[in-house]
């Protein structure tokens, strides 16, 4: 019987693999991982993503694309969320001045391969981040969008909003049309 050896790498080591590597890296206690490639759709829900919050929140906040990397200090995890948006200064780690460890929300567009961990383990990761107000959940297979926002006494509640419907964020403050997130994108689904 052989037994799986899992090797545990310190963060320098990470920051010199991702310095190499070809594809993003994610790291989270001591664990590296590559982080999965996109589609065609998944690309386009991700631009359409930070330019209508870039529009939505101009002057107020910055909306960022998957280049900038989160590092949520509580779990030890750094990653590159599809967009990020952080309203104020940046406040980088310690240990990476790449990574920011403000962000105030995230966007994950799901794809096959990761659906299950961007709606499981990676969003209870982003709920440990303090100033995290909501998380965006883009689906690839429907015009649907899953917003994860932080309620009172430190709860999270989720709501579903669909084609034809307008998801609505008090903090920071902005509406997102639905229809306007999807428009002209062909779903992974539709193509089957």
């Amino acid at each position: 019987m052989t037994t799986a050896r899992r090797l545990h790498h310190g963060y320098d080591e990470y920051l010199a693999a991702l310095e190499l590597s070809g594809v993003k890296l994610e790291f989270c206690e001591g664990e590296i991982y590559a982080m999965a490639g996109g589609t065609p759709a998944h690309a386009d829900l991700a631009a359409a993503m930070i330019r209508l919050l870039g529009n939505a929140l101009l002057g107020r906040c910055r909306a960022s694309s998957s280049d900038l990397k989160v590092r949520i200090e509580a779990t030890d995890l750094s990653t590159f969320p599809d967009a990020t948006v952080v309203c104020g200064e940046r406040a980088v780690s310690a240990l990476d001045k790449n990574a920011v460890t403000n962000p105030s929300l995230l966007v994950e567009i799901t794809s096959n391969s990761t659906e299950d961990y961007d709606r499981g383990e990676k969003l209870n990761h982003y709920q440990q981040c303090p100033s995290v107000v909501a998380v965006l959940l883009v689906s690839h297979r429907r015009a649907q969008v899953t917003l994860v926002s932080r309620a009172a006494a430190g709860r999270w509640e989720q709501h579903e909003y669909r084609a034809g419907q307008q998801l609505v964020l008090e903090a920071p403050q902005l509406t997102l049309d639905v229809n306007d997130i999807y428009a002209g994108i062909e779903l992974e689904d539709a193509r089957g």
